[in-house]
């Protein structure tokens, strides 16, 4: 949520996930960015799962109705620090194919949001977690930023807990 009282990167995935490998599934499904700007609806196809040396991968590709096209590529990997302390440092990377200037988005290499998180696994269903995470934005979305008098780039605190059932 942004000072202002506007929510800002309001962005719900509904995402059906089927096995094609060992170690990474195929997802299908539909996103939408409901928060203070014009809501967008996507058609999602990725793929999701574990590359060697346990990195977890996410790519996504996404088609609007509108005709814009984007791409997001997520990572991130879990440092053991003890059986149960571990630190995850994690990217995500967002790229789109045209300007959509009601949302605030330029086109090409958008935004990036990138940062530590680090949890300790009462048990593998339960794990509480603190984190630090860097937002920035870039090329024309960084523009439309500064217009709208918001920065292109923050540091925030993330907590919560990680649950599994």
């Amino acid at each position: 949520m942004q000072s202002n009282g506007t929510v800002d990167d309001g962005q719900q995935q509904f995402l059906y996930s089927r096995a094609i490998t060992t170690y990474f599934d195929v997802q299908g499904g539909l996103r939408s960015d409901i928060d203070s700007r014009p809501t967008r609806n996507w058609a999602a196809l990725g793929i999701q799962g574990l590359a060697p040396y346990f990195f977890d991968l996410e790519l996504t590709g996404y088609a609007s109705g509108q005709g814009h096209l984007a791409t997001k590529l997520e990572a991130s990997y879990e440092l053991l620090i003890t059986n149960r302390l571990i630190l995850q440092p994690q990217i995500e990377l967002d790229l789109y194919s045209k300007a959509d200037p009601a949302r605030l988005i330029g086109a090409g290499f958008s935004s990036i949001d990138t940062g530590l998180r680090l949890r300790y696994e009462f048990s593998r269903k339960f794990a509480p977690y603190l984190g630090v995470v860097y937002e920035g934005k870039f090329g024309q979305t960084a523009s439309y930023a500064r217009r709208m008098g918001e920065s292109t780039g923050d540091f925030r605190f993330a907590f919560g807990v990680r649950l599994w059932f």
